[in-house]
């Protein structure tokens, strides 16, 4: 089963790296890891996707709220939520193909944002499902390259942050050490 979680991180240098180093010490597969600032400069949010039972979900939490520069970390398997990756795919369409996609396109809510004589490249976003769809209707065009974003969540609900404010307080910033 995959999971969903959020950690909320103080925004420094060698956080990603200590995380990921972490969970990979441990044997945690990452299946999908995406980091950026949030509304406050001095934190970002990474969001996991990992695989396993409830047991290893239980693990990874514990394990992640024992590092110093987590603020706060959310599972989102009990929560009401919104997920969304990003993709940009580049594809064979020349002549008549190149309508075919474009029509394909329109169906995914997806948008062309670079033609090339023979290719196109298309960007868009959406749940899972809908990506590896797209993915699969683009396959006999041929793909030429593709990157994905990784997955991103939130809850449809408010979370209360409570150590935000006293981590915003704090001074100076601690490093993080290996």
């Amino acid at each position: 089963m995959k999971h969903v979680l959020s950690a909320l991180v103080m925004n420094q240098p060698g956080v990603l790296a200590h995380i990921s180093g972490m969970l990979a010490s441990r044997a945690f597969n990452i299946e999908s890891l995406a980091v950026g600032e949030t509304d406050i400069p001095e934190f970002s949010r990474m969001t996991f996707v990992v695989a396993g039972d409830d047991r290893v979900l239980d693990q990874v939490r514990k394990q992640l709220e024992k590092i110093v520069t987590v603020v706060q970390v959310i599972d989102f398997s009990t929560r009401n939520y919104v997920e969304r990756d990003l993709m940009l795919i580049k594809v064979r369409a020349s002549g008549t193909a190149f309508s075919q996609v474009k029509e394909l396109v329109e169906i995914f809510r997806g948008k062309i944002v670079d033609v090339q004589s023979e290719q196109v490249m298309i960007e868009i976003s959406g749940q899972e499902s809908k990506i590896n769809a797209f993915v699969d209707v683009m396959r006999p065009f041929g793909i030429i390259e593709m990157v994905r974003s990784g997955r991103i969540a939130l809850t449809r609900e408010n979370i209360e942050v409570p150590a935000l404010q006293a981590n915003l307080d704090r001074s100076p910033v601690r490093e993080v050490t290996h």
